[in-house]
């Protein structure tokens, strides 16, 4: 029988026990999202629903990092091509809606840098294992443009307004324990245990009752659908973002390793 995943070419699986499908994502630049990658990243969970043999999916990254991001080829086609932009900006609704709506619960193991599509996908699975010196990072002022993605929809529900909005507004590096600490991530280990204690999760919910465990997810993630018009209007503002100036010169300072010099105009 052909496996339900093997259209997915720019991610990894494995099946390290009974119920459990591994997704890994496995690139170049630290894991980072290019244009193929983060289509699949926002089908997969798809496939993962529709597969009769998996029971919990779990996710994470090679190497050393969970992932760095976006890549530069497909910041570039945004900020460059409106059919681009629009393209993604459906893709990035997908990831968001599709990680919800799938019924199997969903397991991260975050470690290394952690930003961008690969940090949706980690933040908003239903259980989040993060290693201590994990550094999660929502880069999207510091690129220039609003925090659309999951942002406004997941960190004011997961650890409050006042840590969202400082986190968000200065893209400040977090630290896997100040992650658990106000409540971003599930669980924080050490660094070289995140992997195992990760499946330990996923085996024991692929041994759950699983209609309990769906039913339940289905239940909480109401939250997440109720702020749906907060997510809307945050991907909006994102992706009205990369049409302008100051997104073309986060792009240019993060490439050349500087500080980025924005004089976009402000929106008031």
């Amino acid at each position: 029988m052909p496996s339900p995943y093997e259209a997915f070419t720019a991610l990894r699986f494995e099946h390290p026990a009974p119920g459990v499908v591994k997704i890994v994502l496995d690139g170049p630049g630290l894991n980072a999202v290019g244009p193929q990658l983060h289509r699949e990243l926002a089908d997969v969970w798809l496939a993962v629903d529709r597969d009769p043999d998996t029971r919990v999916a779990l996710l994470t990254g090679a190497g050393k990092a969970f992932s760095a991001g976006g890549s530069f080829e497909l910041i570039d086609q945004m900020t460059a091509d409106y059919g681009s932009r629009i393209k993604v900006m459906r893709e990035a609704r997908d990831l968001v809606m599709n990680v919800l709506s799938c019924s199997k619960p969903v397991v991260s193991a975050i470690h290394g840098p952690a930003v961008g599509a690969g940090l949706v996908a980690g933040l908003l699975a239903d259980v989040s294992v993060a290693g201590r010196t994990a550094r999660i990072i929502d880069g999207h002022t510091r690129l220039g443009v609003a925090a659309g993605d999951h942002a406004a929809i997941c960190w004011p529900l997961l650890c409050g307004m006042a840590k969202a909005k400082y986190y968000l507004l200065t893209c400040d590096t977090l630290r896997g324990e100040e992650a658990e600490r106000i409540g971003l991530v599930s669980l924080c280990v050490d660094d070289d245990a995140v992997q195992d204690r990760a499946l330990e999760v996923a085996i024991q919910l692929a041994q759950g009752a699983q209609s309990a465990i769906r039913f339940t997810k289905h239940t909480l993630n109401h939250w997440y659908r109720a702020n749906a018009a907060v997510f809307d209007a945050s991907l909006a503002y994102e992706f009205l973002s990369f049409s302008g100036p100051d997104a073309a010169e986060g792009l240019s300072s993060l490439r050349e390793k500087r500080p980025p010099i924005f004089t976009g105009p402000a929106s008031e």
